[in-house]
């Protein structure tokens, strides 16, 4: 019923998980002996499109990330909750190569915060567990431009752009003496985004547009 949705409307999305953990995957193997894989399950059932959001995906396969890239979709990495459940390291490095989009997602349900600075960080310590090392730019693109391109939306939002969406947070570089040390000793803008992607949080936070409005400011400590 959701794929004839998807191929009756070809404006909707269409969100859910994949490939989370081992004993899942074995699972659906057993519900769809048919399939070639988990991902498998979805394109049989026309889930697998240019707005078809999957988040985790990391027990797939290079076919996987083939029809993946084949379709457009994209793999939401949920880095925080992949930690606190232990299901395992997401290869970033072969979904790029394999030409699927990735983006970055919170997945609250089973992760630890909201926060997307809390998210690339994570995501980085995912990355460097698995031998290998995510720039700050490709992790500030795929939680910003990168997600906005691959929902379609970054015509709307995603960039400072003239004539997008005005969502804006300013921060502070550092909040603390530690992160002001490390901040200090950055000999490049990469690395003191870096600095800033992993020592951040809501102390950094300076002020937060909506619409282009300010509707926060850590002067007033609330909402205007």
């Amino acid at each position: 019923m959701a794929g004839a949705l998807c191929r009756c409307d070809a404006s909707l999305y269409m969100q859910t998980h994949v490939a989370e953990n081992r004993a899942e995957v074995q699972w659906a193997g057993e519900l769809f002996p048919q399939a070639r894989s988990y991902l498998d399950v979805y394109a049989r059932a026309g889930l697998l499109h240019r707005r078809s959001v999957l988040a985790h995906g990391i027990w797939i396969d290079d076919a996987d990330r083939a029809a993946l890239a084949e379709a457009g979709a994209q793999i939401a990495h949920s880095p925080s909750s992949n930690l606190f459940l232990g299901s395992g390291l997401f290869d970033w490095r072969a979904a790029s190569v394999g030409g699927a989009a990735v983006s970055l997602a919170s997945d609250v349900g089973g992760g630890t915060s909201l926060s997307m600075i809390r998210t690339m960080a994570d995501a980085y310590k995912v990355q460097a567990m698995a031998g290998q090392r995510l720039t700050a730019w490709t992790a500030l693109h795929a939680a910003t431009l990168g997600a906005a391109q691959a929902l379609l939306l970054d015509e709307e939002i995603g960039s400072l752009e003239a004539g997008r969406s005005a969502d804006v947070c300013v921060w502070d570089w550092a909040a603390d003496p530690v992160a002001a040390r490390r901040m200090g000793v950055a000999r490049s803008l990469h690395e003191k985004v870096f600095a800033w992607m992993t020592m951040a949080d809501d102390r950094n936070l300076r002020g937060t547009w909506i619409a282009g409005t300010l509707r926060y400011s850590r002067i007033d400590q609330g909402l205007r």
